[in-house]
C-alpha cells in the first residue's frame, strides 16, 4: 500500500507567498459575559448611620441632665419655701350640728333638714388661703342623705372661720336597700350614724408667691343623731367626730 501525504496548508500557503489564516478565537462562555458586564462590587461606607446614631445618643443625653437639673432645681427651692414658710395644712371641725327632720314616705322618698356648723382653722404665720365654693354632703351608712353649698372665702393667716349652711333634701328617691338601712339605723338606740365630706378648690398665697388652684376633700365622721319626733330639732354628737384633710390631684382623667 502506498502512503497518503496530506499537505500542510499552512506551509503551502507560505510557499505561495500568501499569509496563513488565523485560526477562529474560541467562543465566550455564559459565566464570562455576565462577570464581564456585572459591576464589581464595592462595600458602601457607614458614616451617615453613625453619625444620627451618636447625634441621637447626644440629644438623650442633654436632655436627661436637663430634667435631672430641674428636679434638682424644684427640690431645692421647695426645701427654701418650707424653710422659709413652714407650710401647715388647714384644719378643720364639726362644731355644731342639729336634724330638724328626717322621714321616709310610703314612696321611698327621704325629706331631711341639717343645720351644720364647720369650723376651719389656718394655723400659719405667713400662708394664707383662698377658697372656692365648697360642696357639702352629708351621708349615714355610705348613703347620701343631703347636699349644699358654702360660699367661697378667703383664709387669712393664724385665723379661724365659722362656715354655716343648712342641708335640705326633698323628695329625695331611694331605692329598696338604702331604704332597709337608713330604716334600721333610724331605730338604733346609739342614734342615725352621720359621715360629713366637703370638697372645693384652695389657692395658696405666699407672700408674692400664688399657687395654682389644688383641689381638696375634707372628710368627717364619727357623728350621731337621734331622729327627732316633735317639732324640736334634735342636737347630734360631734365630740367624737374627726376630719382628715386630703389634696384632690387630677392628672388628663384620673384624680389621686
Amino acid at each position: 500500500m502506498t502512503d497518503r501525504v496530506h499537505p500542510n496548508t499552512a506551509a503551502a500557503a507560505t510557499a505561495n507567498g500568501a499569509p496563513a489564516p488565523k485560526p477562529a478565537p474560541f467562543p465566550a462562555t455564559k459565566s464570562q459575559l455576565y462577570g464581564a458586564s456585572r459591576p464589581a462590587y464595592r462595600p458602601q461606607p457607614h458614616h451617615r448611620r453613625r453619625r444620627s446614631r451618636s447625634c441621637c445618643c447626644s440629644v438623650c443625653l442633654w436632655l436627661s441632665l436637663i430634667i435631672i437639673l430641674l428636679i434638682f432645681l424644684v427640690a431645692i427651692a421647695s426645701a427654701v419655701v418650707y424653710l422659709i414658710y413652714r407650710p401647715q395644712r388647714p384644719s378643720f371641725t364639726v362644731s355644731a350640728m342639729k336634724l330638724s327632720y328626717f322621714n321616709i314616705t310610703s314612696s321611698s322618698l327621704l325629706n331631711s333638714k341639717f343645720d351644720v356648723n364647720v369650723t376651719a382653722r389656718n394655723p400659719n404665720k405667713k400662708l394664707v388661703f383662698t377658697y372656692n365654693p365648697v360642696s357639702i354632703s352629708v351621708f349615714s351608712k355610705e348613703i347620701d342623705v343631703g347636699d349644699g353649698l358654702l360660699p367661697g372665702f378667703v383664709h387669712e393667716t393664724k385665723n379661724t372661720t365659722l362656715l354655716k349652711t343648712s342641708i335640705i333634701s326633698s323628695r329625695q328617691q331611694l331605692d329598696s336597700s338604702s331604704e332597709s338601712t337608713l330604716k334600721s339605723a333610724m331605730k338604733s338606740k346609739k342614734g342615725l350614724p352621720l359621715a360629713i365630706q366637703l370638697d372645693t378648690k384652695v389657692k395658696l398665697k405666699m407672700g408674692a408667691l400664688k399657687s395654682p388652684k389644688i383641689g381638696i376633700r375634707v372628710s368627717c365622721d364619727g357623728i350621731s343623731v337621734s331622729v327627732p319626733t316633735g317639732k324640736s330639732p334634735a342636737t347630734a354628737t360631734t365630740s367624737g367626730a374627726k376630719c382628715k384633710v386630703d389634696l384632690r390631684i387630677k392628672i388628663w382623667k384620673w384624680t389621686i
